[in-house]
């Protein structure tokens, strides 16, 4: 593996940057996305479960693929696979694009291109964040993480949905050519990145199936990574059961009463939160300790996600989104920083997944149950039954401790030196 010897701002090495401006490109044409996608499907049906199948479609193969997907990331050249990863992603979205232009748009078509566009993710996110630590050193990985939060959360949040609300409010088809057009351009700066990302690997040829294994086992081993996935995957299916709905909630004439550019701008409103997450996380991890810092982001989510079922001022809306995407960038930087720190390399791909594969696995589950539960109970109270399961998870900082945490990393660096 190899990484430039220049050195940029806060001692980040130049392929670092080069992977966050492709990150920042893929992101921006994922916010777009997560705008445009929904607003074409409540076009064609009002149904809280076929609009919740949108949801449902594109993070089934989290649950689906995820694990082949990381022992795939353990065996393949990362950055190749990301750079054809968005070069399909381009191709699909430019078919979507002319499809809507032709009318030809449909609710099958839309849960087709959701899923593979899934797939595809599994992907691209699996090797992205297992790249990471061939790029920057183990003690710069909170920097790093929290400046690719932030342009990813900015992206994908700030700029991309209001971005995405405003070409839709003048062709769906539009927003869809604009997607595409940032995977191919995040394609071409992936290339510029020099040397190979191919993990290392020792013995004999194995098996894509004892590889998994080894994966699972390995996540399944440490108490304080595990414990961290099924929080995680506890709160994606709650904010999946909101969010998979909430546009019936939000767009009028839901009772926030909202035009496509505002359902945008208020998603924008999250990404504020997220940036000033990413830029106080380390002053936060070294106050208040890691652990405390997780247990007061599980508090902070699970109480903003119920503001919106009291309450139908946009505004306030509004900054509830924006202080959850605090405690949820802060939650993501401390956690993900944690699992690099203390996965082996060769095993980075297949942790990350099976950890997805808990943490995302949920969240089709989760849209699945919010389209269920909106039809039977409607959408406020939806809100407060998710919120409240989110609450639930503070037990876990009865395992997330900082001693755990700490002997979970001494534990990793013996291993490394041995």
């Amino acid at each position: 593996m190899t990484a430039p010897v220049t050195r940029l701002a806060g001692g980040l090495p130049g392929s670092y940057w080069k992977l966050w401006f492709a990150s920042a490109l893929s992101n921006l044409s994922d916010g777009i996305f997560w705008v445009a996608l929904p607003l074409l499907a409540i076009t064609l049906t009002d149904s809280p479960a076929l609009v919740a199948g949108v949801t449902i479609a594109s993070r089934l193969p989290w649950l689906l693929f995820a694990l082949v997907a990381g022992a795939l990331a353990d065996r393949l050249d990362r950055r190749r696979t990301m750079i054809l990863v968005n070069l399909f992603r381009a191709g699909l979205l430019g078919f979507l694009a002319v499809a809507t232009a032709g009318g030809f748009a449909s609710i099958p078509l839309i849960y087709g291109v959701a899923f593979v566009l899934g797939v595809a993710e599994t992907l691209f996110d699996t090797s992205a964040m297992s790249i990471l630590p061939n790029i920057v050193g183990r003690d710069l990985l909170s920097r790093a993480n929290g400046r690719l939060y932030a342009i990813e959360l900015t992206m994908n949040q700030f700029i991309g949905p209001p971005l995405g609300g405003f070409l839709a409010a003048y062709g769906i088809a539009l927003a869809f050519g604009a997607e595409s057009a940032a995977y191919l351009v995040a394609a071409v700066a992936l290339l510029a990145i020099p040397g190979s990302f191919r993990p290392v690997r020792e013995g004999p040829p194995t098996r894509i199936r004892d590889d998994i294994v080894e994966g699972l086992r390995y996540l399944a081993s440490s108490r304080v990574l595990f414990a961290l996935s099924l929080m995680v995957g506890v709160t994606n299916f709650s904010t999946s059961a909101i969010f998979s709905i909430f546009v019936l909630y939000a767009v009028a004439p839901g009772p926030l009463g909202l035009s496509e550019v505002g359902y945008g701008l208020l998603w924008a409103a999250s990404a504020v939160g997220s940036v000033i997450g990413s830029v106080i996380v380390e002053r936060l991890e070294l106050a208040l300790g890691r652990a405390n810092v997780l247990a007061v982001s599980v508090v902070t989510t699970a109480t903003m996600l119920a503001v919106p079922a009291f309450t139908t001022e946009p505004i306030v809306v509004g900054v509830s989104f924006a202080v959850s995407g605090v405690a949820m960038v802060v939650w993501n930087v401390v956690a993900v920083s944690l699992r690099q720190r203390i996965t082996p390399d060769r095993l980075l791909g297949r942790v990350n997944a099976s950890h997805r594969l808990l943490a995302w696995g949920t969240m089709p589950l989760g849209a699945a149950f919010g389209g269920i539960l909106g039809e039977l109970v409607g959408l406020r109270e939806t809100f407060v039954i998710a919120a409240l399961v989110v609450a639930l998870l503070v037990v876990g900082r009865l395992v997330v401790t900082d001693p755990a945490i700490a002997a979970a990393e001494h534990a990793a660096l013996s291993e490394e030196a041995a």
